[in-house]
Parts: C-alpha cells; sequence; structure tokens
C-alpha cells in the first residue's frame, strides 16, 4: 500500500510542474503590461523605472522563470504586484471560503442523490424512475452560469428568503453551495441508481430476497454498501472538481473564495498572484485525486497491483 501511494506522490510531482510552466510563460502572452495597470499609462518614467526593477521586469523570461521556480521550491509565490501582500498570505485568507463552499456543496449533492438513487433503483422502470431520470438529465443539462441567477432571482430577490451576495449573513452559503450541489447530484444519482441496479443482481442479494425482505431493506442493508465503492470515487474526484472549479459561482453570487481572487487577478494582470492561485489549485486536485486513489486501493486490493 505504502510504495503504491508513493508512485502516485511521484508522479504528482511532473504534473505540477509543467502547471507552473505553463502558467508561467501562458500569463506573459496575454496582451497588456501590468506596470500600465498598476501605474496607469501616464505614471512619470521614474516611477516606472523603480517598479520594473522591484518585480525584475527587465530581466529576460527565462532568468524570472528560473527565480520564480527557486522560489516556489522554497514556499514563496512572490508578492501581489498591487497590494504588495504575501501571494500566500491572500491564498491562505481566500481558500477556506472556497473549501466550505466546495464541502457544502457536496454534502447538497450526498442528501439528494443517495434517497433519489435508491428511489430510483427501487421503482426501476416506473414513473418514479422515470421522474429521477429526467430530473437527472435536466440538472446535468443545465449549466451554473445559468442555475446560479436563476435560483439568486428566484429565492433571494422574488421571495427574499435568502441573502444575494457574500458571505456574511446567515444563509448566505445556500444559494452558491445548493447551485454547486444540484448539478453533482445529477450525476451522482445516475451513478447511484446504475451501481445499485448493477449489484442487484448479484447472488447474496437474491437469497436476501428469497428471504422475504423488502426491496427498500435489501438495498439499503446489503447492496448499497457495495454500489457505494464507485460512487465514493466519484465523489472523491468531483470534490476535487468543486474545490477547483467554483470559479464562476464565486463570481455569480460575489463569494470570496480563490475563484474571485483569482478573476481578480487575472483582470489587473497581477501575474503573482494568479500563478499563486492556479498552482494552488493544481496542487488540490492532484491532492483530492491521490487521497481518492489511495481510498479506492484501500477498498478494492486489486488497484494496487496496475
Amino acid at each position: 500500500m505504502l510504495s503504491y501511494i508513493l508512485k502516485r506522490l511521484l508522479l504528482t510531482v511532473p504534473i505540477l510542474l509543467i502547471v507552473v510552466t505553463l502558467v508561467f510563460f501562458l500569463l506573459r502572452l496575454v496582451p497588456g503590461d501590468p506596470v500600465d495597470f498598476i501605474l496607469g499609462e501616464n505614471a512619470l518614467p521614474e516611477a516606472r523605472e523603480q517598479l520594473v526593477k522591484v518585480h525584475h521586469f527587465d530581466e529576460s523570461i527565462d532568468r524570472q522563470y528560473l527565480s520564480y521556480l527557486t522560489g516556489v521550491s522554497k514556499g514563496d509565490f512572490g508578492a501581489s504586484y498591487f497590494s504588495e501582500s504575501s501571494v500566500s498570505t491572500l491564498v491562505a485568507q481566500r481558500l477556506p471560503a472556497t473549501v466550505e463552499l466546495a464541502v457544502a456543496a457536496l454534502l447538497w449533492a450526498m442528501a439528494i442523490s443517495f434517497p433519489a438513487g435508491m428511489l430510483a433503483a427501487i421503482k426501476a422502470g416506473g414513473q418514479t424512475d422515470r421522474a429521477v431520470r429526467f430530473g437527472t438529465l435536466l440538472g446535468v443539462s443545465m449549466p451554473g452560469f445559468y442555475l446560479g441567477p436563476l435560483l439568486a432571482l428566484v429565492f433571494a430577490i422574488k421571495l427574499d428568503w435568502l441573502p444575494l451576495s457574500g458571505r456574511e449573513l446567515p444563509g448566505s452559503l445556500i444559494l452558491p453551495s445548493l447551485t454547486l450541489g444540484l448539478a453533482l447530484s445529477a450525476l451522482l444519482t445516475r451513478l447511484v441508481r446504475s451501481t445499485l441496479l448493477e449489484v442487484l443482481c448479484k447472488d447474496y442479494v437474491r437469497t436476501a430476497r428469497a428471504k422475504g425482505l423488502s426491496p427498500t431493506i435489501v438495498i439499503v442493508k446489503h447492496a448499497f454498501r457495495t454500489a457505494l465503492v464507485p460512487v465514493v470515487a466519484v465523489m472523491g474526484l468531483q470534490l476535487g472538481a468543486l474545490l477547483t472549479g467554483a470559479v464562476v459561482t464565486e463570481k455569480i453570487f460575489n463569494w470570496p473564495g480563490l475563484g474571485t481572487l483569482l478573476l481578480e487577478a487575472v483582470s489587473k494582470r497581477d501575474y503573482a498572484v494568479v500563478q499563486g492561485c492556479v498552482l494552488t489549485i493544481a496542487a488540490i486536485y492532484a491532492g483530492v485525486n491521490l487521497l481518492t486513489d489511495t481510498c479506492y486501493a484501500w477498498l478494492d486490493p486489486r488497484v494496487r497491483v496496475k
């Protein structure tokens, strides 16, 4: 088991190096001078020259890359061009909000998908099953940039039940997390239904049915645990996606997370903050994938030999 984890961990290192390299060089291809964004086009030449020297814009691109790579290896992501604050500090301030949003969205998805998937499996082929499948199809097809404003329009503006944006007021987490959770719940519901239907054909499930147990008890006590193995793997991968892909939802609801920080930095050409955010996102995704692979290998030892 330990050797399997070490192998997966070693594969993560070159991936992060590729991400750092791509982000560093691609940002330099984006039109626009960060000095103009910081000081304005009418800044004095002396101020521009000083800023260029402070942030090493006068050095060659390869020297800038090596300097940044050296800093990253030491845990130093540099400083923001605008606030002069450490990028690590800015990321640490915003990351908890993104984690909170992702975990809440995952809880929404589990609360919806598990009972809905089991109900669809119990009523397979019936009207309930068809209704659940139609709902999941609708959930998968509806993008977050449409669902988010729709939920805000209904529950925040029309009904005035929930806060529209921010993180300070009670209930602020509900709308953004529900926006992310509904799309994920549609995927998990279909997966729970399909895996349960497959497990229900196993011999031990037939034996449980032959004893006279009700379909609900057979599914909840005997089949669901076995069907949960692939669901857990997908949930782990989707948690990584939620942690890293909530940029649009955070922007819609003005949620002060890592995605909002990234968009703000991109609009200002704040290279250091963009690089720090993207590298953090890549590291989180890689870490969650590693944890998911480890859990899956623990649940199914056959994975370790691959």
